[in-house]
Order: C-alpha cells, then structure tokens, then sequence
C-alpha cells in the first residue's frame, strides 16, 4: 500500500473515494462542509433525512455525488466534537478502511488527520491513519492451496487544508517503515511451527544483514553456547530435533563510541511446555511464543529503513521446547552463563531459562540500555488482558520512558512492582534459585527471576503474551511491540 500527504480540497482531488467525518446531532467537519457546499447541500439533505447521525464508528457510503471528483463519498461518524479523544479517533479510521477494503477503489482521499484530537498531533494522527490502514489491508494466506483475491485498495492520500512540513512528511516515512517491520513480525508470528524453526529465524536475520549495510548478522550455534556456558538455554533445547541458534543482528546508526540499546526477544518457536506438557487446547497458539524474537526482527528492519542516528543490537536466543527421552525433567538442576545454578520446578516456564543467558551475553556489548521481549506469562494476560503489555523496569526513567513511547505510539505498556519483596518466592533448597514462584504473582516472579540476571546495566522486561497475537474468529499476529519499541528508539534519537 502506498501513502501520500497533499494538500488540496477534498472536492478537487480525484480518487475512489474521498472520506470525510461527521460528528455526532449531524454537525459536519470542515472538509465534510466543503464537500457539502460543492455538492449543493447533498450531504446535508442525507443527514437530515437521518441516515447519518455522526454516530462514533457510523458510516454511510455516497455514490456519485455531484461536483466531487472523487466516484465515492464515505462519510465516518466521529462522536461528539468535543470528546474526539485516541479512541473515537482510531474507531473512524477503523471503520473507514473496513469499507475502503470492500470496493472496488484502488485508491482513496482521506480528510480525517487533520481533525482536531484531544491531546494529539498531526504526526500522531498521520502516523495511526498509515498504521491501521496497512493493517487493514494485511493478508496472512500465503499457505493456502487458493489465497484469498487480494483488495483492490493500493493508494492511501492524507488530505489536508496546509502544506505539510517536515515533522509530518518525517511522521509519514516513520510509519511506513514501522508497518513494514510489523508485517515481517506478524508473517513471522503466524507461521506454523514446522516451517519458523530456528533455523529459519536465524536465515531471516541474515537476509535483514544482507538487504541493509547497516545491519551485521552473527548466528551462534550450540557448540558455541556450550563453550559461553549456556545451561540454562541448552536444557530448554535438549528435547528438539532442531538445533538452537543464538542471533545478533549490530545495527550501526550512530557514533562507533555511543553505546547500544540491546532488544533482546524470546523465540520459542513452539511451545509444547516440555515433559511439564500443556494442555491440548489451543496449543496450536503456542507457534506465537518467538514473538519478542520477531518484534526484534521487525523492528531492526524498521529502524534500518529510517536510518536511526543511533546503535541497537538485537539478540535472539532461540528453540523449541519438546518434550523426549533426553529432554529437561522438573527437578533438574542447570548452571547459567552467569554461574548462578537454577533448579527447574516446571520446563514450561522456559522462555526465562533461554533469556537469562541471553541477557548476561548481552553485557558484552557494554549497553546503554537492554530491554527484553517475551510471550513470558499466561498471568499477564489474566492481569492485563489483551489491551496493554506488562512492564518491569530496574530504573524509573527507563520506566517512564517506555510508558511515554508507549502512549505516543499507542501500543501501551503498565509497569507492575519489581519489588525484592517477591524474591524469596523463587528460593530453592537445592540451587541457588528455582525457575518458578508459584501461582501467585506469577508475571512479578517471573520478571524477578530475570532481574537477578541484569544487575549490571539499565533493564526493561516487556512480557507481550497478551498483545503479540489474537484468538478467536481474529487469531494471528498483531505486531506489537514494534510501535512500541521504534517509538522509544526514535525518542531517543530526538534527545
């Protein structure tokens, strides 16, 4: 799909469909006035005749409106005028771009980013509009016998009444680059598990180092693991027939002196819990457990796509979890890279297991910051469901520096306690900690279990299990965090 800015009067530009909104009692917004005035009060009449209450979410499609250069007119109901808040926002530009894709339009004018959003600028408001309409048009059918006809939809034009400056037309490549970096994640994330091994993750690192000089790729394979001293990743492995890989993807953007931001993602790339197996339901979802190692992978292509000032390293310990004859039993007891020994009370709380030695190899790289990304906890779905990510920090600016990213790029984050308080749920009798707390505070004990592992360096855990994918009738990737992430990263290179 391809974007635009242009400055023009929406009965002017020629398209499909020219989209403008309707607030709630009828009353329209600027441009649906100039189309009004253009076409001789039509849509006036319409909305009179009580087709169109301005409802939030509400559409009504017009057909052959006199002088309108577009063929179409789609009118979204914004809500109140004075409530038009995120949400109401982001209902319109969902709504619109559900019909958009179910004509025959290649192309569409849309005058809804320059409404006036509570709280929001014109950046925002163009990068969500580019955002929701590439996930509007996102197909995942590429493993069927006879896909799906692709949408006719293929040009997106941002109309608005001034000339766009800098930050925008910025705004607007940001986002392109972001929805292509959420559409790898998401391509990723829906594969099934027979197909994104390992060993295929690890050949899409590569092909990011060959498509972006910026990008230098390092795959790591077990023996090299077993001579860092990796037994806690390697007992996650032991049961698969596929090998384990250890990613690194150097993305150098900034000065050879400034240090990196590590983004550190899980990549279970299937899930089975091991001989601690999980229940048959659903487990076919357990494919989505290498989300934060594709996160990473998306947003390494995106940052590479815009040329961040700045240097990111991202790592990626990933395996299968299986269970066999040589697979981890409960009760084994493995040393990590870091010494420390782990008793394992549960193979199914494995991704903390491969991520402990992945973030004491992450010092290596003598880091500004490191943030890790995993599908860590069923709990944090049930504490948060599936609306933000829970957070952890070991530094509060580092916290409140993802909950602005988070706000900004509206894939949010809640930050819960990483209070020493819940440690000694995690004490063992046998080794020098176990890898589980029990039922209580399950998602806390989890992110403690890894602070115990970063204490040399700033520290962020994301735990993405309720937001990296969907269930139901909409199941599939959703491609967070990567908003999220690219946010913060683009942040920091504005200070």
């Amino acid at each position: 799909m391809e974007f635009s800015i242009k400055q023009g009067s929406p009965e002017k530009l020629k398209s499909g469909t020219v989209v403008v909104g309707v607030y709630e009692g009828g009353k329209l917004s600027a441009p649906a006035q100039t189309l009004d005035k253009a076409a001789e009060h039509r849509l006036s009449d319409v909305i009179a005749n009580g087709d169109m209450n301005g409802k939030a979410g509400s559409t009504l499609m017009l057909h052959q409106v006199p002088g309108i250069a577009a063929e179409r007119v789609l009118l979204i109901g914004l809500g109140k005028a004075a409530d038009l808040a995120a949400k109401p926002y982001l209902d319109a530009l969902r709504a619109a771009f559900a019909v958009l894709q179910k004509t025959s339009g290649k192309d569409a004018a849309l005058f809804l980013t320059d409404l006036a959003v509570k709280d929001r600028d014109a950046s925002w408001k163009i990068k969500q509009a580019v955002l929701l309409a590439a996930e509007s048009g996102f197909r995942c059918d590429q493993l069927k016998s006879k896909p799906a006809d692709a949408s006719a939809l293929r040009k997106i034009v941002l109309g608005c009444a001034d000339k766009p400056d800098a930050a925008v037309q910025r705004a607007l490549a940001q986002a392109e680059a972001i929805t292509h970096g959420m559409n790898l994640t998401k391509e990723l994330g829906n594969l099934p598990g027979n197909i994104c091994t390992p060993s295929f993750l690890a050949a899409k690192a590569l092909a990011l180092g060959k498509a972006y000089k910026s990008i230098k790729t390092t795959v790591l394979e077990e023996k090299d693991m077993q001579k860092l001293g990796m037994g806690s990743f390697l007992s996650v492995t032991r049961g698969s027939d596929h090998p384990a890989k250890l990613i690194t993807l150097e993305y150098s953007g900034g000065d050879k002196k400034q240090k990196p931001v590590v983004l550190v993602g899980k990549g279970i790339t299937f899930d089975t819990g091991g001989i601690s197996l999980k229940p048959g339901g659903d487990m076919d979802e357990m494919k989505y457990d290498m989300s934060g190692a594709g996160s990473v992978l998306g947003t390494m292509q995106a940052i590479a796509e815009m040329g961040l000032k700045l240097n990111v390293v991202g790592v990626i310990p990933t395996c299968e979890n299986m269970p066999s004859g040589k697979a981890t039993k409960p009760g084994d007891i493995v040393t990590s890279m870091s010494g420390q020994t782990i008793e394992i009370l549960n193979t199914d709380a494995e991704g903390r297991l491969i991520l402990c030695d992945a973030l004491t190899y992450s010092a290596k790289f003598n880091p500004d910051t490191v943030i890790d990304i995993a599908t860590l906890t069923g709990a944090c779905v049930i504490a948060l469901g599936n609306v933000v990510s829970g957070m952890f920090a070991n530094d509060d600016k580092l916290a409140a520096e993802l909950v602005a990213a988070g706000d900004q790029s509206h894939d949010r984050v809640w930050q819960l306690p990483l209070w020493d308080d819940y440690q000694p749920l995690l004490d063992s009798n046998f080794a020098d900690m176990a890898n589980i707390g029990g039922r209580a505070g399950g998602t806390i004990t989890a992110a403690c279990f890894l602070a115990r592992f970063t204490k040399d360096y700033r520290w962020a855990h994301l735990d993405i299990a309720g937001t990296a994918n969907k269930s139901g009738k909409d199941k599939g990737a959703t491609g967070r965090p990567v908003p999220l992430l690219t946010q913060y990263l683009i942040n920091r290179t504005a200070k």
